[in-house]
């Protein structure tokens, strides 16, 4: 089976996830660029998360539609989301880890991508007799068969990293306009699992270079703030990394429909 066909539904049966978005009132008439990610690029506690910095530094509207805990399988069984990215100029889409995405092995919630909702029979045959009876989330899943068969993980971690790159890709097509990937510093995250985003390698988000505009790599910040002043910080310090790729992107779309519409052209 193709993995670009486990959205974590019955097939057949519609869905609306009905996702909040930090900015769900906002439409802009276009030329809008929208970003697309989790709960980085929301910027929950914040009152002025990077996309809002990067509208400020460009002048451009900029649609945050950050989603706690999404995987690109959120943004795919929206429709909504697939054709606000459609109307826009430029699409920024967070790298996010590969836990929260349904697979051959496991389902997960349509729209809260970290809840785990069953497993399935390709799982029992890997990891034969393990007890998921209290398992509700995604990580605490990953650490009980890690611990029941940490000989066989690594089979379950490569199959979360092929639905990645397949659902990566399928975001990125539907979105049918430019895209930035944003690569944000890793973060320790858990210690038997390992860094965020998780299982996400180098090589297969540059796998990914070849269908996108570009990719936007935010260095770890190298100041030194309070923890109150650390998350605004990093916002700060991912806008400044954004702002330069993003007018690149806007300007070369520009050229692009400046000369699609020059006198002699159809």
């Amino acid at each position: 089976m193709k993995h670009d066909k486990f959205l974590g539904v019955e097939p057949g049966r519609p869905v609306r996830p009905a996702l909040r978005f930090r900015d769900p009132e906002r439409r802009p008439p276009g030329g809008h660029v929208v970003f697309l990610g989790g709960a980085e690029t929301r910027g929950e506690v914040l009152e002025r998360p990077f996309p809002a910095l990067v509208e400020t530094a460009l002048g451009v509207p900029c649609l945050n539609l950050g989603v706690a805990q999404a995987s690109a399988e959120a943004f795919l069984a929206d429709p909504e989301v697939v054709g606000t990215c459609r109307g826009a100029a430029l699409t920024v889409i967070e790298v996010m880890g590969a836990a929260n995405l349904s697979n051959r092995l496991y389902a997960v919630h349509p729209r809260r991508n970290d809840r785990f909702l069953r497993a399935l029979p390709a799982l029992e045959a890997i990891v034969p007799g393990v007890d998921l009876c209290g398992v509700c989330f995604t990580r605490h899943l990953l650490r009980e068969l890690r611990a029941a068969a940490p000989d066989r993980f690594d089979l379950v971690r490569e199959e979360l990293r092929l639905a990645w790159r397949a659902r990566m890709r399928t975001l990125i097509e539907r979105v049918g306009g430019p895209v930035l990937l944003l690569r944000l510093p890793p973060e320790e995250g858990d210690p038997v699992l390992g860094p965020d985003p998780l299982f996400v390698t180098d090589a297969m988000v540059e796998a990914l270079r070849p269908w996108v505009a570009g990719i936007v790599e935010v260095p770890a910040g190298a100041g030194r703030w309070t923890p109150e002043e650390r998350e605004a910080a990093a916002h700060r310090e991912v806008a400044a990394a954004l702002v330069g790729p993003v007018r690149a992107a806007l300007a070369a779309q520009e050229r692009v429909r400046a000369s699609r519409s020059a006198p002699g052209r159809r």
